[in-house]
């Protein structure tokens, strides 16, 4: 015993290299190659070798450590196996553990590996749905009839939103198993579609035609400036809706007529830039005054809204999707009802009519290649963007204007029929 002094073991972990040095009687201070510095009882019973954990250093001292040590060599020589007496004990206190205790853990571990949308949606579910119902059970007493009761009781009102349950539930308990506090996942076996049927076919996205464009683009004001710039700017730059709501003052540069989407607001959880055609830089201008002063480019309308979330925040993005529903009741049989999102759809389906190639629309979208693609393919395509994004715009102005499509630099002009006015 007493090899070790805490000059040496303040210059191993200086040094940061893995090293593991016994102090004599079988207890060892081991440093990770991630700088884990600890102290090791290792012994012999039953003819096997074994290891206890006594704890981290610098929490446990070297004389606490030795101390410790002593205690456990007479317990072993009593004939008790103490690496295993405390793995039974981690164990027990596992299984201990309620729902909600080991859901927390899910989270915490988890969540720091996923999408924030993922994260939002999942914690919803979780803490909205699941906990309510399951959380004060412990998790070892869960019950396959428990999740088939809560995946019904969803599956009632929307059988998507059970699926998205469903999977959070099956997950905690992956978890579980992972870190012993269950031994079994009562998700297994079963299936949302045997408890509650196949879902209804999710709505196909919608491409608007031109002719439709022609009849919704002139009619947005019906639905106020700040609407209709804000679904035009939406249309012509392709961003998804939840991109537009969170934009930034800070992230639209002027002078070089581009706009930033950070990490944090993008899907991809990727940020990336947009090149705007200098319609576009107008109608951001545009909206400038309807900010008064809003760091956000849609800033919420409601004192409520404000009220709510405790200061500035931006609009609420299902005021879109209500303002869209109005202005499809007004247009009556003209128009087909659509989303926001049908936006990106018609935008990406009418780059492919314009002659875009295939990977610079897919770029305007900033959607995700995938594959070799993804991996070798690393130039962001911002001039060929300008370009398409900038034939977009002129023709969504023609069908605003209600004038015919003339791609720039074609010198076509239709003629009109003989006795036309």
């Amino acid at each position: 015993m007493g090899k070790l002094t805490d000059v040496q073991i303040r210059n191993w972990i200086k040094a940061g290299d893995p090293v593991a040095k016994a102090d004599g009687d079988g207890l060892t201070f081991t440093l990770s190659a991630k700088g884990t510095a600890a102290w090791v009882l290792r012994y012999r019973f039953g003819g096997k070798a074994r290891e206890l954990t006594i704890g981290r250093y610098p929490d446990i001292s070297l004389s606490k450590a030795r101390e410790l040590a002593a205690e456990a060599r007479v317990q072993i020589q009593q004939g008790r196996d103490v690496a295993r007496e405390k793995q039974k004990a981690t164990i027990e206190r596992a299984a201990a553990k309620t729902l909600r205790e080991l859901a927390a853990d899910y989270m915490s571990k988890a969540f720091p590996h996923l999408a924030a949308n993922t994260i939002k949606q999942r914690r919803h579910h979780i803490e909205g749905v699941i906990l309510p119902k399951l959380g004060s059970l412990p998790a070892r007493e869960v019950m396959t009839a428990d999740v088939v009761a809560l995946v019904e009781a969803v599956g009632k009102k929307s059988v998507n939103v059970a699926e998205l349950v469903f999977t959070a539930v099956s997950e905690i308990f992956k978890h579980g198993l992972a870190r012993h506090v269950v031994t079994a996942n009562p998700c297994a076996g079963i299936s949302v579609s045997a408890i509650c049927g196949k879902p209804e076919p999710k709505r196909q996205r919608l491409k608007l035609t031109e002719d439709e464009l022609r009849v919704i683009l002139p009619a947005l004001p019906g639905i106020g400036a700040e609407n209709a710039l804000a679904v035009k700017i939406q249309l012509a730059t392709c961003v998804r809706l939840g991109e537009l709501a969170k934009a930034e003052w800070a992230h639209v540069d002027f002078d070089r007529a581009e706009w930033f989407v950070p990490d944090q607001n993008s899907k991809t959880g990727r940020g990336f830039t947009i090149p705007l055609p200098p319609p576009v830089v107008g109608w951001f201008r545009e909206l400038e005054p309807f900010a008064c002063g809003s760091r956000f480019v849609l800033p919420a309308r409601q004192v409520r809204r404000t009220r709510n979330h405790g200061g500035e925040v931006h609009f609420e993005q299902r005021a879109m999707n209500a303002m869209l529903h109005k202005l499809c009741e007004k247009l009556g049989d003209k128009v087909r009802r659509f989303t926001p999102h049908d936006l990106r759809s018609t935008a990406r389906s009418h780059l492919a009519a314009l002659g875009v190639n295939i990977l610079v629309a897919e770029r305007c979208l900033n959607h995700s290649l995938g594959g070799l693609i993804a991996i070798y393919d690393q130039h962001d395509y911002m001039t060929e963007r300008r370009a398409a994004l900038e034939l977009w715009t002129d023709f969504i102005l023609a069908c605003e204007a209600g004038r015919a499509w003339l791609p720039q630099g074609d010198n076509v002009i239709p003629l009109r029929k003989a006795g036309a006015a």
